[in-house]
């Protein structure tokens, strides 16, 4: 089976930012995405995920390179300064190329 390269962007965040996010996804036409419940340590201290609003989610978007980024700036200019937020990039291998 081939695969074709594309770009996962794998966002992790305050949960309160879940709809807004969403929003912002859709608006800039992301293809899909998956979104989970996170828990860990960082820079800003333990997440417990005790509250709907109080843990951390983890975002995952598989679309091209270009998007991805795009993506990425949109989050870095309109949340980081305010809003607990990772955002990295990776080189990904898809089987289905037309879904993403």
């Amino acid at each position: 089976m081939q695969t074709h390269q594309r770009t996962l962007l794998t966002v992790i965040c305050e949960a309160v930012l879940e709809h807004k996010l969403e929003q912002a996804l859709e608006k800039l036409g992301a293809p899909g995405w998956t979104i989970s419940d996170a828990r860990g340590r960082g820079g800003r201290g333990v997440r417990s995920a005790g509250w709907d609003t109080e843990g951390n989610i983890r975002l995952e978007i598989i679309c091209n390179r270009e998007l991805a980024q795009t993506i990425a700036d949109y989050l870095h200019e309109n949340f980081y300064a305010n809003f607990a937020m990772v955002c990295y990039l990776s080189t990904v291998e898809v089987f289905r190329a037309d879904k993403f």
